[in-house]
């Protein structure tokens, strides 16, 4: 992805209402991801805004929750991997995957 894009995917534009409606979550629900650290949404003074890329996020949490069954912990550590994951480019070895995956581990943990 053009680095371009991927700033557009970063740009806040919903609100919090918008956020639930694209998402069919409550507001609430979106609190409490925030709170347990699983996304950060920029805020403006008070209110919060989410990106494409929130908004993307949240769909992945609610197919890990919805159809794999996951809970907060379980959410930590797989978004956890997957963000370490995403880290690593295609040239990166074995190794190094297995030792982003440990990490990731790790963190969860502390």
């Amino acid at each position: 992805m053009r680095e371009t894009e991927r700033d557009r995917d970063r740009e806040p534009v919903y609100t919090m209402a918008v956020a639930a409606r694209l998402t069919r979550m409550h507001p609430q629900t979106l609190r409490r991801y925030e709170r347990a650290g699983l996304l950060r949404p920029a805020r403006h003074g008070t209110q919060r805004l989410y990106s494409d890329a929130d908004i993307q996020r949240l769909r992945r949490i609610q197919h890990l929750v919805e159809v794999r069954g996951l809970n907060i912990a379980g959410l930590c550590m797989t978004l956890a991997m997957a963000d370490r994951l995403d880290e690593i480019d295609e040239t990166s070895t074995l190794a190094e995957a297995r030792s982003a995956i440990d990490e990731a581990v790790r963190r969860t943990r502390d």
